[in-house]
């Protein structure tokens, strides 16, 4: 079932700042499950929320965004021609379809038609992105992209050819606008947020992101700046450990009741607003919904700063059932311990993604 998504593009009044809107809606796990084909899916193969943290090739994969709920939409060509997608930092490609794909995941989506842009410039080199049920292959192409109120000339991005299988069509999101860095992005394809910095466009080379819990309105991301009226206290600036994806060291990952549950040594983490759980080497499991009140804070230890998560952040209730917050995965290979804080974290902490210092900048949300 296609999302109907109601975003309009907000312009601040401060020059070089622009506030998208997001809009979260059903999930994408309850939009397989309405489709009738949640179950041969996951029978095909058990996605794992890790894999595009880890690829096997040279090309960027995508993960399985099953609970995936914030979208956004910009504009690509002239006259432009609107996409609804994921602003996503765990990964660094613009794509979307296009006219030249007729799989069933591009036909009952929106789709890039070049010969209706007056300023597109077409390639002839192949991307391609992969995920846990199936892919996506295309070629690159150049356009001007809208964001909010922000014009990127000669943007490359990707128009898909082929989405083979089940997944993407029922996902609520026509394509993805990746945040991550350049040296993860297929097709060595610059990211949109790259050209915004090399052409001036924002007036800080930054980003900030606010979701908000439940069906609430009032998501966006900021690019340019950051809003101090949607969190309180100070940012608590983490230092990246790898400029790749958003990662960050972890002192302690998970404590309750003030000992460690998990990662007591240190370990890594991936903070991803497309994905939405937390991801780690645990599995998720089902909770009475009766017994939310009597759980405790779960506390991430960063940067020797605190970070709780009240119970009712990451239990998951939907139709009268409730779920833990936190999905397990199996690396591919051997590595140490990752973990990838979703948007259940990023709901309770509004982020600051700082490219010109090499940092995330969290504090709790309003």
């Amino acid at each position: 079932m296609k999302l109907l998504l109601l975003l309009s593009l907000v312009a601040l009044a401060q020059c070089h700042l622009s506030k998208i809107k997001l809009h979260r809606g059903k999930s994408l796990r309850r939009a397989l499950l309405d489709g009738g084909v949640l179950g041969r899916i996951l029978l095909q193969q058990s996605p794992s929320p890790a894999a595009k943290y880890h690829p096997t090739t040279a090309t960027e994969p995508l993960a399985n965004y099953m609970d995936v709920s914030y979208v956004g939409t910009i504009s690509i060509g002239t006259p432009p021609q609107e996409f609804t997608v994921i602003f996503d930092t765990g990964s660094a490609n613009l794509w979307v379809p296009s006219v030249y794909c007729s799989s069933r995941a591009c036909t009952n989506h929106r789709r890039f038609d070049p010969a209706r842009s007056s300023t597109y410039r077409g390639t002839t080199t192949s991307v391609a992105t992969w995920y846990g049920t199936g892919s996506m292959v295309g070629v690159l192409g150049y356009d001007t992209v809208t964001v909010g109120n922000i014009q990127v000339q000669n943007q490359v991005f990707g128009l898909s050819q082929a989405e083979p299988g089940s997944f993407l069509a029922h996902a609520p999101f026509d394509g993805f606008l990746g945040l991550a860095f350049p040296n993860i992005s297929s097709s060595g394809a610059t990211p949109i947020f790259d050209n915004m910095m090399s052409q001036g466009l924002v007036s800080q080379d930054l980003f900030s992101i606010y979701l908000t819990p439940n069906k609430r309105n009032g998501s966006f991301v900021l690019f340019g700046g950051i809003d101090d009226t949607y969190f309180t206290g100070n940012l608590s600036w983490i230092p990246l450990t790898a400029q790749s994806y958003w990662q960050i060291k972890v002192d302690r990952y998970i404590t309750m009741y003030g000992r460690p549950i998990a990662c007591p040594y240190g370990c890594q983490a991936i903070v991803d607003s497309g994905t939405s759980l937390l991801a780690g080497p645990t599995r998720s499991y089902l909770v009475s919904c009766s017994f939310i009140r009597l759980l405790p804070d779960i506390v991430f230890v960063i940067a020797g700063t605190q970070f709780p998560l009240p119970p009712q952040a990451y239990i998951l209730q939907e139709d009268g059932s409730c779920m833990s917050g936190f999905e397990g995965y199996t690396l591919p290979t051997a590595t140490s311990e990752l973990w990838i804080l979703g948007d259940i974290f990023l709901r309770h902490y509004y982020s600051v993604f700082d490219r010109a210092n090499g940092m995330v900048g969290l504090a709790p949300a309003v």
